[in-house]
């Protein structure tokens, strides 16, 4: 077959295979890129995340300090950020007429708020450079026999390539890889990774909707916690700080069957001895004044009164009255209220599972499979997933580039 009609296959349309055909076919224009999505839609993920607004990457230019925000995979990717970084992922963007914008927390958003403008990027840049997208094409099997890839599509149809791509993200149950296993892979069992922890009849869900801006999280018997956002909801605790969390456990809380206890500190710039100093130093200055009226922490009123309800505070007691036995419980739930977690909800829009290949199986440096030739992964089908910011798509974006580089490469004989 001449070098004129190679064919590379990409499985999957979502934002790690979208960026590695659009690439590829920009890099190497005489190589014929089939886009293979399983869905009606493409670049659903992107279309969904962050409000709508797709939270591209994160502002973060040091890749040592990148690496720590992925529970899974650190290793692996500071290997594959050396050749595409957050700078790489903005630069290419902002050259194809969508600039990016930082927000206080870091994450990066496009200038018109809008993920739309980043399909509408990818889609012109496929149309440009002539990808060829298949819709409704979920693959069924994959075969190398020779030099080529046979791919098994519904009906009995298929479909050869010199080069396949697979990067149909990651999937929530072990029977799924059944067709990677049989291409010879081995597989990390799939676990959630961002999802939100349920507290079925818990009083505090009373306050859903209540947020506080930092809380600090900690997960019983364990080493894991994380500070951020916390939100309460009507069936438990969501926000940065509970999905950091179940990131960073998602192995170990997946054992546990989603049953486990954490303690939350509402005030976490206090710990229980400096907040009974402080205590003691608003009794006096405050003496007069009822407890519930004047909330000195700034936490939320209705999350104030909760936790005075939670003490067994009396609502009409002044700060000069203030029992000690009340006082201390009061310090208690504030630093280290205890929470029995009986459940998961996955987060819908970030929606990320733990597993896949295993990266022992992959070269950092192309993407292409170590057992395999030919044979690419980008995206979330590797076993490498971070928390929720822009995170994960950063590591799509740069997956997706490196294959597309390292099939040109291979192309071009080098």
């Amino acid at each position: 077959m001449s070098e004129a009609t190679k064919r590379l296959v990409v499985i999957g349309g979502g934002a790690a295979g979208f960026f590695c055909a659009v690439n590829a076919a920009r890099m190497h224009p005489s190589l014929k890129v089939i886009l293979l999505e399983k869905t009606s839609k493409l670049l659903s993920k992107v279309k969904v995340s962050g409000g709508g607004r797709c939270n591209v990457t994160h502002s973060c230019f040091t890749i040592s300090d990148m690496v720590r925000n992925y529970p899974r995979g650190a290793n692996f990717l500071k290997k594959a950020f050396h050749q595409f970084f957050t700078t790489d992922t903005i630069q290419w963007y902002a050259e194809r007429g969508v600039p990016l914008k930082t927000e206080d927390d870091g994450r990066m958003f496009p200038v018109t708020n809008s993920s739309q403008s980043i399909i509408d990027c990818l889609m012109k840049e496929a149309n440009k450079y002539g990808v060829e997208i298949r819709m409704m094409a979920d693959v069924k099997g994959l075969k190398r026999e020779g030099e080529q890839f046979t791919l098994e599509l519904p009906d009995a149809r298929f479909i050869t390539a010199d080069y396949v791509v697979i990067a149909c993200g990651g999937y929530n149950k072990l029977s799924q890889f059944s067709w990677l296993q049989q291409a010879g892979h081995s597989i990390e069992e799939p676990v959630p990774s961002l999802f939100t922890f349920n507290m079925p009849g818990n009083a505090i869900t009373q306050l859903m909707g209540v947020s506080v801006p930092e809380a600090a999280v900690k997960i019983a018997g364990s080493n894991l916690a994380a500070k951020g956002p916390l939100l309460i909801t009507h069936w438990g605790l969501s926000g940065p700080a509970v999905l950091r969390l179940s990131a960073w456990g998602a192995r170990q809380l997946a054992i546990d069957n989603w049953q486990f206890a954490i303690t939350v500190n509402w005030l976490p710039r206090f710990n229980e001895q400096t907040l009974r100093e402080h205590l003691q130093q608003l009794r006096f200055e405050m003496a007069a004044q009822k407890i519930v009226n004047r909330n000195p922490f700034d936490l939320p009123q209705r999350l104030w009164q909760y936790l005075l309800q939670q003490s067994g505070i009396d609502e009409d007691k002044r700060w000069a009255d203030l029992p000690a036995k009340e006082q201390n419980k009061l310090i208690a739930n504030c630093c280290a209220q205890e929470f029995k977690i009986q459940g998961k909800t996955t987060f819908k829009e970030e929606f990320v599972t733990a597993g896949g290949i295993p990266l022992s199986e992959v070269d950092a440096n192309t993407m292409q499979s170590k057992l395999v030739p030919h044979l690419y992964f980008a995206g979330e089908i590797l076993d490498v997933d971070g928390i929720t910011g822009g995170f994960n798509f950063q590591h799509a974006w740069t997956s997706g580039y490196i294959a597309a580089k390292a099939i040109a490469a291979a192309l071009e004989g080098k």
